[in-house]
C-alpha cells in the first residue's frame, strides 16, 4: 500500500493558511433565543429553539418547559437546512414540491432536511453567519417565532465588525473558529 501525502503538490504557504469566515456571537445567539422564547409565550406554546453557526454548528437551544420532545430534532434541523442550503425552509418546501427543481431533497444529509417553514438564515451585512429553527406550532408560527429571534438583532448597527471573524477574535470561551478545510460560507 502507498501513503499519499495530502498536501503534495500545493505549495507551503497554501497548506499554513486557514480559511476565515465570519459567524454570530453568543451574545447575539442569547438575544435571538430571548425575543423567541417572548414570541412563544405571547403564542402560549412552549418551543423549541436552535441557534447554529456559520459552518451550521449548534450554538445553542432552548427547550422550554414541556415543549413537544418530537419537535427538539426539528428545530435543530431546521437550522441548520437553513443554514447548509442558504435558504429559509419555507423557500426550499416551495421548491421541493413535486416537479420542481429541488423535489426529493428533503431525503439528502441522511435524511434531516426539514423543508417547512420556521428555519431562517441570520446575515449581517449581506453575509450569512448563521440560522435560527423553531418548532412546535403551526408553520406559521414556527416562522413567527423564528422572525422573532431574528428581529432581536438590531438591524441598524449589523456589521461584520459584530460578528466574528476567525483569525481575528475568539468566542467568549476562547475558542478560535478556525478550520483549515473547506468550509461552507468559508472566505479563501
Amino acid at each position: 500500500m502507498i501513503a499519499r501525502n495530502w498536501n503534495q503538490g500545493l505549495d507551503r504557504g497554501e497548506v499554513d493558511m486557514p480559511r476565515t469566515y465570519n459567524t454570530i456571537t453568543l451574545q447575539d445567539v442569547k438575544r435571538m433565543l430571548s425575543a423567541a422564547e417572548a414570541k412563544a409565550a405571547s403564542l402560549g406554546i412552549p418551543y423549541n429553539i436552535a441557534v447554529v453557526d456559520a459552518g451550521g454548528r449548534l450554538v445553542a437551544f432552548v427547550r422550554q418547559d414541556s415543549a413537544l420532545i418530537g419537535s427538539i430534532d426539528l428545530a435543530i434541523d431546521k437550522a441548520v437546512t437553513a443554514r447548509i442550503f442558504d435558504k429559509t425552509t419555507s423557500d426550499l418546501a416551495n421548491l421541493a414540491q413535486p416537479g420542481r427543481a429541488l423535489f426529493g431533497i428533503q431525503e439528502s444529509n441522511a435524511g434531516k432536511v426539514v423543508i417547512f417553514g420556521g428555519g431562517i438564515p441570520v446575515l449581517f451585512d449581506g453575509e450569512i453567519v448563521g440560522a435560527v429553527g423553531t418548532s412546535a406550532g403551526t408553520v406559521e408560527q414556527d416562522i413567527a417565532v423564528a422572525e422573532a429571534a431574528i428581529a432581536a438583532l438590531d438591524r441598524t448597527t449589523q456589521s461584520s465588525s459584530r460578528s466574528r471573524s476567525s483569525q481575528e477574535d475568539s468566542a467568549p470561551s476562547g475558542q478560535k473558529f478556525v478550520d483549515e478545510n473547506t468550509v461552507v460560507g468559508a472566505k479563501a
